[in-house]
Order: structure tokens, then C-alpha cells, then sequence
């Protein structure tokens, strides 16, 4: 597979750098993408000892004992939806309308986030829409190439009611290799945009990495996402550990109406790629948003971590700071612009959890 470099002269549909001087995204010697700052590499004592934990040492409240609430959404319901409505399908998939058209993010409709679906993270819950039901999409964002975020099975199938796809350096080629045409893909490096049905979309520097097996780490870019419509502006965070970037990102784009961060799958033993709620909270801040939708959390186990644990964190945090929070059941329609600050769905889950389980120690 041969990937696209990045550009200093943009083919047509691409805006390039817009006059910004911020390097594009860096590559090492051998060609592979790179974070701006070194990351710190786990040593193979300490990978087995992660890997035996995971295998055999996993908290029990990693996954919900009950059904986390779900709203079914209809084909109509999305068509009669007002411009700038978004709703959360679960994980990092948002669904938007802007400017009367679809947008999907980080699409993950299968029932695991693994290279095969016999074994892997399982979902929580179904998609609150079948991918059969959803209207046309103007286009995908995708931010990376991990399982949890690119999940083939869903591109392959969306692929014939989607009229575009943009996705960093090197992910755009992994779709053509599946079989999406190459003319409904753009590919972006960090700091380049494109305009897409009266959209901008900025690709913007990530702190992560790639790879979907063994031999092909950091071949492909991640990237996080600025989406501007007529002035409306929307941030996708994809997948990053906390860095100077999101200062950066804020200074040149922000104010964002809404910031859409991860918040969840973090652990200290893998700080430079995940963000712990203080540091989600704090990117938000960075990027001069004015109201934070938690998201890559509530659908899969890929923690140690509690799963109600970063929606309790980051609902503490942000009431402490005063800051407007946005955690929409999953398919329930938010506006972008005033969204609703809902209450704490997942608390008397918790309660009946926890009710459950000192009911069967104390019949023990």
C-alpha cells in the first residue's frame, strides 16, 4: 500500500494550509508519522504485566451489569431534525446535520471493536440507528485507524449512501484498498482543509497513533477535526493524549460552539494517548469551547476503568469549574447551538448496580 505524503501544493478540493506556518504533521526517517513531542515507550516487562492484567486481573465495573438507556432513532425523525442537530450513536460516532446534509464521525456500527468478532471489546448497547435506516451522509470524518474508529465492515457498508470521506494522511488509501472509490476520498494532513457543501473542515494535530496490526504502526496520520459551518464551529477531538496542540488549535479556531472530547479509555500506564477527565476538561478549556460533549466512553470496555467512571469525573470536574456539560443519552438530539445540559443518566444506573450487588453479597 503506497500512502499519500503531505503537501506543500494541494491537489484541487483542498484549501491547504491556509496561510498557517505551523509545520504539517512530522515522519520519521522511515517514513512513518510521528508526534511532535517524543512519546514514552512502555518497556516489554511492563507490556506483559498490562497484558496479564487486562487477560485476567479486570475490575468487574468495567462493563455495565444493566442496559444503559438507548433511544431508537427513525430515518424521519433525522429528516425533520433542524439543522445543527447532533445525536451520539455510542463511542466516538456523532451523528451531525449542518447545512441540511449528514455527517457521521468515527462510524462504529459492528458488534466489537477487534479485527475479528468472535472475541474483542463488545459493545454496551446497540446502535441507536441501523446503518440501512440512516438517510444519505455527505461525508465521514475519520480521525484514525484503530478498531474502535474505523471499523471496516461499517465503511464498506456505508460507503453507497456516503458521497465523501475525509480522513488523515495514509487512511484515505487503506479505504481505497477496501474498495471506496478513490474520487470520494480526501485525505489531509495536520493544519489543511477542504470545503465540503458549504463546510470547512480542518484536520488538526492529534497526540496518538496508529496501526491495525503487527507490522504497520504509525503508517497512517490521526488526526482531530475543526468543523465550521457559517460560523457554527464544532471540535472532534479523535483519539489524543493532552498537549500543547490544543492551545494552538483554540488560538487559530476557536471559539468552538462545542467541543466534542474524548473522555474515557484512559489509564496511567498510557498517558500520552488518552486523556484523564482533568486533562479532557482542561483541552476543552484550551480550545475556548463553550460547552463539552463527553465522548469515547459508554459503548466499549477498553480500560481498567470503571464505565460509569469518566462520566462521573468529568460531570465533578466541570461543575466545579462551572463549565457548561452536554451528556445526551445515547440517540437523543442535542442542538449544537443551545444544547440541553442533561442530568446524570448513568447515577441511578450506578444505584441500582451497586443496590444488586450488596444484595447478592449479603445472600451470600
Amino acid at each position: 500500500m503506497t500512502y499519500q505524503t503531505a503537501i506543500a501544493k494541494p491537489p484541487a478540493g483542498l484549501d491547504g494550509l491556509d496561510g498557517l506556518s505551523v509545520p504539517t504533521a512530522p515522519r520519521t526517517r522511515t517514513g512513518k508519522f510521528r508526534n511532535p513531542v517524543k512519546m514514552h515507550a512502555m518497556g516489554l516487562m511492563q507490556g506483559l504485566s498490562l497484558m496479564l492484567r487486562v487477560l485476567f486481573d479486570k475490575p468487574a465495573d468495567t462493563v455495565p451489569r444493566q442496559a444503559i438507556p438507548v433511544h431508537a432513532i427513525t430515518q424521519r425523525q433525522l429528516l425533520d431534525a433542524p439543522d445543527r442537530t447532533l445525536f451520539r450513536l455510542g463511542h466516538s460516532t456523532v451523528l451531525l446535520k449542518l447545512n441540511g446534509n449528514f455527517w457521521l464521525t468515527d462510524p462504529v456500527f459492528s458488534e466489537r471493536a477487534s479485527p475479528v468478532q468472535w472475541a474483542g471489546p463488545k459493545r454496551f448497547h446497540k446502535p441507536p440507528i441501523s446503518i440501512d435506516e440512516l438517510p444519505p451522509i455527505k461525508g465521514i470524518i475519520l480521525s484514525h485507524d484503530h478498531y474502535d474508529h474505523l471499523d471496516k465492515a461499517a465503511v464498506i457498508k456505508l460507503a453507497a449512501k456516503t458521497e465523501h470521506f475525509i480522513t488523515p494522511l495514509g487512511v484515505g488509501d487503506r479505504l481505497v484498498a477496501w474498495g471506496i472509490p478513490r474520487a470520494k476520498v480526501r485525505q489531509l494532513s495536520w493544519w489543511q482543509s477542504t470545503q465540503v457543501a458549504g463546510l470547512k473542515l480542518v484536520a488538526t494535530p492529534a497526540q496518538h497513533f496508529s496501526g491495525r496490526g503487527l507490522n504497520d504502526r504509525n503508517k497512517t496520520l490521526w488526526a482531530s477535526f475543526v468543523i465550521e459551518d457559517r460560523g457554527v464551529k464544532v471540535f472532534f477531538s479523535g483519539d489524543s493524549g493532552y498537549f500543547d496542540g490544543f492551545k494552538e488549535i483554540g488560538r487559530k479556531f476557536g471559539p468552538f460552539d462545542l467541543t466534542m472530547v474524548e473522555t474515557g479509555a484512559y489509564d496511567p500506564q498510557w498517558p500520552d494517548v488518552h486523556m484523564q477527565p482533568e486533562e479532557s476538561l482542561q483541552a476543552h478549556i484550551d480550545l475556548q469551547g463553550k460547552v463539552m460533549l463527553p465522548i469515547h466512553n459508554g459503548t466499549f470496555d477498553l480500560s481498567m476503568h470503571a464505565w460509569h467512571d469518566p462520566f462521573n469525573r468529568i460531570a465533578q470536574l466541570a461543575g466545579e469549574r462551572r463549565l457548561p456539560l452536554a451528556t445526551p443519552e445515547i440517540g437523543l438530539a442535542l442542538d449544537i447551538t443551545r444544547p440541553a445540559l442533561d442530568g446524570k443518566w448513568w447515577v441511578p444506573l450506578v444505584e441500582r448496580e451497586t443496590a444488586a450487588a450488596e444484595a447478592a453479597a449479603a445472600s451470600a
